[in-house]
């Protein structure tokens, strides 16, 4: 991940983003306007890539979103509300958390068959999902040594 990155930059962007949907959400009532797909999973992915030193894969790999510099494969996901779904059982799993107005906190940093053998049921769309409240409980029983370092704060 490049160090010449400009993350108070960023942070305003993503606050502009959290800003332009509620505003929409305010003009049309009933209508939710969530911040997810591609883009919050590119979010997740780039800040994670910069707080674990982590390498990305490209964008849309099948199975891992990156490779850590000790060679696991490492799954990405952020989440601005209180689950997230997996598709399948990663080696390594790595969820953040970013609620508007930031900041991003790491919910989860452990191994993926953790995290796998908690989700709920299978979905229709291949997605089992899984609680934040949850993943923090699962975290809580981690050792040390099953969590990557992370090596810089969150950026935004």
């Amino acid at each position: 991940m490049s160090e010449n990155v400009d993350w108070a930059r960023v942070t305003a962007l993503l606050d502009d983003l959290y800003t332009a949907a509620d505003g929409l959400e305010r003009i049309f009532p009933g209508r939710k306007f969530t911040l997810d797909g591609h883009l919050v999973g590119s979010i997740g992915e780039v800040v994670a890539a910069y707080m674990f030193d982590l390498d990305l894969n490209p964008a849309s790999t099948h199975g891992h979103d990156a490779r850590a510099r000790d060679g696991r494969q490492v799954e990405i996901k952020l989440t601005q509300g209180s689950r997230v779904a997996i598709r399948h059982e990663p080696e390594h799993l790595i969820v953040l958390h970013r609620p508007a107005g930031g900041p991003i906190r790491v919910v989860f940093n452990g191994p993926g068959p953790v995290a796998w053998a908690a989700a709920g049921a299978m979905q229709k769309n291949g997605q089992r999902p899984i609680s934040l409240s949850r993943l923090t409980g699962l975290s809580n029983d981690l050792a040390e040594q099953d969590r990557l370092p992370v090596l810089r704060p969150p950026p935004v």
